[in-house]
């Protein structure tokens, strides 16, 4: 009999070849087409990166001119996407709205359009949803409260137009930064569940935004892309129950209940540091002023970090520091999981491009544990 191995979760078992991102833990990298990503972060704007993360390399001036002028010509969303998103129950989380719409998008696109899995079709379309993800994203959001239309304003640039989208309100040179620098820190991860999904629906050659519906669903999960959010509804529930002075207290009670402390640990960073999470927890002082309770929110923060490293030894990953900073920068937690969407669309379009340029199906087998030889 062929001996096989079983790895739970698949952890350790590598699933693709990818030029796109790795995880260089050793080093403590992340590695986005040959660059630190950190790096990246703090000199490069989100759109320089994305279009990195797309095209494979960084673009000159008049590329990325191009192409923030195409993410600005095709922000605008056809109206049928505006109705849809009026249409959807109000209890929808918005991520699930984000699903719906990028489903429906594929129904607007031209058949042969749609059916086209080429590099060069992939890159159009995919360019185009990235355009559309912020007012897909507030809209949403705005629809499932009942609240009026937001429209892309061409004056602004992408993280700028997304935060005012979000906020309602013009934001400042230091929150577009800030928030810029979290798109960012989010873009690309080499293969977490959401781009393993991205690609293994990809592999059927199904179209690009089949793959991206999927990516979404998994992104949902607390387990991925909704720990940020529940980063920002645990602080704040530690600040309704005593504050910095009460955090320890809350957290050691909830390890011993067995509970999950949100925001902590990661599968492959294990026992380190996420280096995105050491970048973003930088900003963490310099925004705790937006907010009344903010410098006791960002005392609790680091109060819980501390305990964590102290009792499990775990550190925090990205969404420890990205739900905080989202909160001081008044985005309504409802959107945080939707904004890592957001800036995830660009590395899932590069996923999606790469996998179909050179396909191979994904069939795994399975450990079989239950019984055999039953009669009828």
């Amino acid at each position: 009999m062929t001996q096989v191995s079983y790895s739970p979760g698949l952890e350790g078992v590598i699933a693709a070849a990818t030029s796109i991102s790795y995880l260089d833990v050793e080093h403590e990298q992340i590695v986005l087409r040959g660059y630190d990503l950190i790096e990246l972060a703090r000199v490069k704007r989100y759109t320089e990166v994305a279009y990195l993360t797309l095209y494979g390399h960084l673009p000159s001036a008049d590329e990325l001119a191009g192409f923030e002028g195409q993410l600005r010509a095709d922000a605008e969303l056809p109206e049928e996407v505006y109705r849809l998103l009026e249409l959807l129950p109000p209890r929808m989380h918005v991520i699930d709205a984000q699903r719906t719409a990028l489903s429906f998008l594929a129904g607007l696109e031209d058949p042969d359009e749609l059916r086209d899995s080429s590099p060069e079709a992939n890159l159009r379309k995919g360019v185009r949803v990235l355009a559309r993800m912020p007012g897909i994203t507030a809209n949403a959001y705005r629809a499932l409260r009942g609240l009026r239309r937001v429209r892309p304003d061409p004056s602004f640039g992408f993280a700028e137009g997304f935060l005012y989208m979000l906020t309602g309100s013009r934001p400042d040179a230091e929150a577009v930064r800030v928030f810029d620098l979290t798109l960012t820190c989010y873009i690309e991860h080499e293969m977490p569940n959401s781009t393993f999904a991205a690609r293994v629906i990809a592999s059927t050659l199904s179209d690009l935004y089949g793959a991206l519906v999927g990516a979404a669903a998994s992104l949902k999960g607390p387990l991925h892309g909704g720990a940020n959010e529940a980063v920002a509804h645990m602080l704040l529930d530690i600040l309704q129950h005593g504050g910095a002075a009460a955090a320890e207290s809350y957290v050691l009670e909830r390890l011993r209940r067995g509970e999950r402390i949100m925001g902590f640990g990661h599968r492959v960073y294990m026992r380190r540091y996420d280096p995105r999470a050491l970048l973003m927890r930088e900003f963490l002082p310099h925004l705790a002023a937006r907010r009344p309770e903010g410098e006791e929110l960002v005392r609790i923060h680091g109060v819980v970090e501390h305990v964590m490293q102290r009792e499990k030894g775990l550190y925090p990953n990205a969404d420890y520091p990205a739900g905080l900073i989202y909160y001081l920068l008044g985005i309504p937690i409802e959107l945080y999981t939707p904004i890592f969407l957001v800036a995830r669309t660009a590395g899932l379009v590069a996923h999606v491009t790469e996998q179909h340029a050179n396909n191979r199906l994904f069939r795994p087998r399975v450990l079989y544990e239950g019984p055999r030889g039953l009669r009828p």
